[in-house]
């Protein structure tokens, strides 16, 4: 027996490869299959079955594709009312790879199909759980995003999940291991630990989840909090749940090269986004006028979920040369797959063309601290909420990038004012959306608050002597 765990960072998602005599199977499984298609041939195994833990919400999984190229069935827990050819397993069910076993656990509560695939090695001893989004490290799925599919209050999904891990997982023994689908960083938990893998036995120590007195003390914990969902949500679920255009054609019509001037047409044409991917300092200095700038080295997929939220919004990427490929399986992980071509020769090309160009006034650390008039000097942090209130600027406003279409009604085009996020990574996001929307006076802050702590107002008290940082 042999397992692994596939870990895509920019989603914080765990996929898994498991074998065992010759055969294999593949639970939740990323859009492009190549991989594990190239993986099956290497070992020489048979993919005997697809299992998929619910119908996910903050990616598209490569199950359709997958068991087209290899004719293995696709499993899903029950009640999981899929619109394509699939088996909607039993509680209890158990399917054999090799010599080992995978038992379905129905586990509700994140969504009303969940379920935890419980592996028993070839002693018939339990070995593993693949739970899914009911149990991650430190956390448990949230329970507010199936709401009106399963006609249920966010409460009575949790009262559901407290019902599912107290009678499913929390007597299993202690020395089961957990491999979750996703870790820190993703939108389908808020306390997550960075770690992938654990046992379940520290899991009962440290899982503040599977810590609380009774059920009614769990709903208020996992409810407490809880961010509104990224927009795409709903339409990764739908097309989980109906099926999606082969990743193939994706790829095909993503990878068609258009020239400056064909670039400008077809954006006339259609309407689309014009997405640049290169990283901040890069788009900072020259850009497209009206694209927006999410680098690709970062967060990129969710955070073109999150605002650009229609996946049927047509797109056109500008790139490095060479990720253009990269790009379109980024996009179509989260189910972006109306990419109608990019850039031949990146942005060098349209700047040699002689087009107009734009760029954003962004500033260093050391200038900002410089500039800075706590009384006359309006800053805007980008960050989350909770990044803001560790520490902060003085006087600063929090506005996260999350909510930028909220709160870019509020800002006064004829005030000139400083921006930054932690890094410079999403502080450019919200300059190229900024700009594409008409706002020009303002200055981005390079390097972000990691940055500005650096300088010489850089402070570690409540009280200092510049008071420009605040704890």
């Amino acid at each position: 027996m042999k397992i692994e765990q596939i870990y895509t960072g920019c989603l914080a998602q765990g996929a898994y490869y498991i074998t065992s005599e010759g055969e294999a199977a593949i639970i939740d499984p990323l859009r492009e299959v190549k991989p594990y298609l190239e993986r099956l041939e290497t070992d020489k195994v048979k993919l005997k079955y697809i299992f998929e833990t619910h119908f996910h919400a903050d990616f598209v999984s490569g199950h359709i594709d997958l068991s087209r190229h290899t004719g293995a069935p696709i499993v899903y827990g029950p009640d999981a009312a899929c619109e394509f050819d699939c088996i909607s397993a039993r509680d209890g069910q158990e399917f054999k790879i090799g010599k080992v076993t995978i038992k379905v656990l129905h586990t509700p509560g994140h969504t009303l199909e969940s379920t935890t695939y419980l592996l028993k090695d070839e002693t018939g001893k339990d070995h593993c759980i693949f739970s899914g989004d009911t149990l991650f490290l430190g956390d448990v799925g949230r329970p507010d995003l199936a709401q009106k599919a399963a006609h249920m209050t966010q409460e009575q999904l949790a009262g559901l999940l407290y019902d599912s891990l107290t009678s499913k997982i929390m007597p299993l023994a202690d020395d089961v291991i957990v491999y979750p689908a996703h870790g820190a960083g993703s939108a389908c938990g808020k306390n997550m630990m960075k770690e992938t893998v654990d046992t379940l036995g520290n899991q009962k120590k440290v899982n503040y989840a599977l810590n609380q007195p009774n059920r009614e003390a769990f709903i208020k914990a996992v409810t407490e909090g809880l961010q509104p969902p990224p927009a795409y949500f709903p339409s990764n679920v739908a097309m989980n749940k109906k099926g999606y255009q082969a990743f193939e054609e994706v790829m095909n019509h993503g990878m068609r090269a258009l020239s400056p001037a064909e670039f400008e047409v077809v954006a006339e044409e259609t309407g689309a986004v014009v997405l640049d991917t290169r990283l901040p300092g890069d788009f900072a200095k020259g850009f497209v006028p009206q694209s927006v700038n999410i680098g690709l080295k970062g967060d990129f997929a969710p955070w073109v979920g999150a605002l650009l939220a229609d996946v049927n919004q047509p797109i056109l990427l500008i790139t490095e040369v060479g990720q253009e490929e990269e790009a379109v399986t980024r996009l179509s992980r989260v189910g972006f797959d109306h990419v109608l071509g990019h850039l031949a020769g990146g942005y060098a090309a349209w700047e040699a063309s002689g087009k107009e160009t734009d760029t954003v006034n962004r500033i260093t650390a050391e200038e900002f601290a410089s500039a800075f008039k706590k009384e006359e000097s309006l800053v805007l942090d980008i960050r989350r909420e909770g990044e803001y209130e560790a520490e902060h600027v003085e006087d600063a406003y929090s506005r996260p990038l999350a909510y930028i279409n909220d709160w870019i009604k509020d800002i006064n085009p004829a005030r000139h004012f400083y921006m930054h996020c932690a890094s410079g990574y999403r502080s450019m996001i919200a300059a190229s959306i900024l700009k594409a929307r008409g706002y020009h006076n303002f200055s981005e802050i390079e390097g972000g608050f990691t940055a500005i702590k650096k300088t010489e107002v850089t402070c570690t008290d409540y009280v200092c002597q510049s008071k420009i940082i605040k704890q």
